[in-house]
């Protein structure tokens, strides 16, 4: 089953800070600044937190994931916003 998870991280070197932007646009959705939405298997969450890991400093960074449920499940639904909206992320399936 994939979990929705908010990613948040606030890096403090510039350098860094880029690199983690970079890997996190492989994994979810850029929300905001430093906000990405992922749909994550447990596998894949584990992997981005030993990526993340290996790229920021322990002592001056922070990254959190906090999870939202299940994929379309209906905390996505459950969004409060102000200013623009918040427009979930549809599932469909691709046909080719």
């Amino acid at each position: 089953m994939r979990l929705v998870y908010l990613v948040t991280y606030d890096v403090s070197n510039d350098k860094r800070l880029r690199r983690v932007f970079k890997l996190m646009r492989g994994y979810g959705d850029h929300i905001q600044y430093s906000v990405f939405r992922c749909e994550l298997s447990d596998r894949e969450r584990a992997e981005l937190i030993t990526r993340l890991a290996d790229l920021i400093n322990h002592h001056e960074d922070q990254v959190l994931l906090f999870p939202l449920g299940p994929a379309g499940g209906i905390r996505e639904h459950e969004v409060y916003n102000l200013g623009q909206p918040y427009i979930p992320v549809s599932h469909s399936a691709i046909v080719i």
